[in-house]
């Protein structure tokens, strides 16, 4: 099974609590952990974030979600004049503002970004899924049908051909920040 969730939102930031709790109740509902989903909504709500404070003269983004065997894949996309991720600095201690890449660096397991000169950017994050006892999203995500594409330990995860994020960018455009 995968399952995907795909909106296009207006650039407020009343749109932010409803990709949150559109994602949170699927990953809920398939018996994901309380600390990864909170990873997961937080790196949510700074990459939308960022899109609202400054993806000028964009309307609206596009968010998707895709939640894939033990990954969750999170794409935020926006029509404006484009960031260089390279170029980002630190902020200041005392700073208020200017985290949010910094917070999405620790949570997420992989990240990439697109600057996609004055047509906007993208944001693509990975997280691994880690799912509670008897979670319907062991025999759900984590189905028979991938038993044979890799060593499969007790937790149901494979050791080799798990998908990564790159199999959910275009080659050529993206590029890797760590």
């Amino acid at each position: 099974m995968e399952a995907t969730i795909a909106l296009r939102l207006p650039r407020d930031a009343a749109s932010v609590p409803v990709i949150r709790q559109l994602l949170d109740a699927s990953l809920r509902a398939l018996g994901v952990e309380p600390q990864i989903r909170e990873d997961i909504l937080l790196m949510l709500s700074e990459a939308c974030s960022n899109v609202i404070q400054h993806a000028t003269p964009s309307d609206d983004y596009m968010v998707s979600t895709e939640l894939f065997r033990d990954r969750c894949v999170i794409k935020v996309v926006d029509a404006g004049n484009g960031f260089d991720f390279t170029g980002a600095r630190s902020p200041s201690p005392t700073s208020e503002h200017g985290r949010g890449l910094l917070i999405m660096k620790a949570l997420a397991d992989d990240i990439r970004f697109v600057n996609r000169h004055e047509r906007g950017s993208i944001v693509c994050l990975e997280k691994t899924l880690r799912f509670v006892e008897d979670a319907p999203g062991l025999s759900l995500l984590l189905n028979e049908e991938h038993e044979g594409e890799g060593e499969r330990h007790a937790s149901g995860r494979t050791t080799q051909n798990e998908p990564h994020i790159g199999d959910h960018t275009r080659v050529g455009e993206h590029v890797k920040v760590r």
